[in-house]
């Protein structure tokens, strides 16, 4: 390394404030922390979210439709028979269950599960990181369900 990139390094990281006395860091960015359950959860909970909100347009595509008339509700239906549309309904499904699931867990946080002084124990990893582990797991268990009974009573099968 040379001293003229320690010195534009240095300028990146620290930058002058004509108001204040010392230099400040700026706020790290997301390269500099380690990925963790608990930040793909977040991430995934919002994505969800607006996926659910997709998921709510085409069912009032599907009233539109079914209000319009045959020929209307044929075109939503092909579209929803079709390989993209199942595996759209298999996403809506799954973001469903997740956001579900997610959001019980915030619940069970908010009521202070998981934060007392025995979970704080920095020689191992907290507990809500293998409850974000499971939270993942059980919802991608529960699409699976919900899609193997639909399946079974579609064919003519009982669950």
């Amino acid at each position: 390394m040379t001293d003229a990139w320690l010195r534009t390094l240095q300028a990146t990281i620290f930058r002058r404030n004509s108001n204040v006395a010392k230099a400040r860091p700026l706020s790290p960015h997301l390269g500099i922390y380690r990925w963790r359950v608990n930040m793909l959860q977040s991430t995934l909970h919002r994505l969800t979210g607006l996926f659910l909100c997709l998921g709510a347009l085409q069912v009032a595509w599907g009233l539109v439709a079914a209000a319009t008339g045959e020929v209307a509700w044929r075109v939503f239906a092909s579209f929803w028979d079709s390989w993209p549309g199942v595996a759209l309904l298999v996403l809506w499904t799954w973001s469903l269950l997740f956001h579900l699931c997610n959001g019980i867990q915030h619940l069970l946080r908010d009521m202070g599960m998981n934060f007392g002084p025995p979970t704080r124990d920095r020689a191992h990893n907290p507990v809500y990181w293998s409850t974000g582990w499971i939270v993942i797991g059980v919802s991608v268990a529960l699409t699976l369900l919900v899609w193997v009974i639909l399946i079974l009573r579609v064919s003519g099968g009982t669950p």
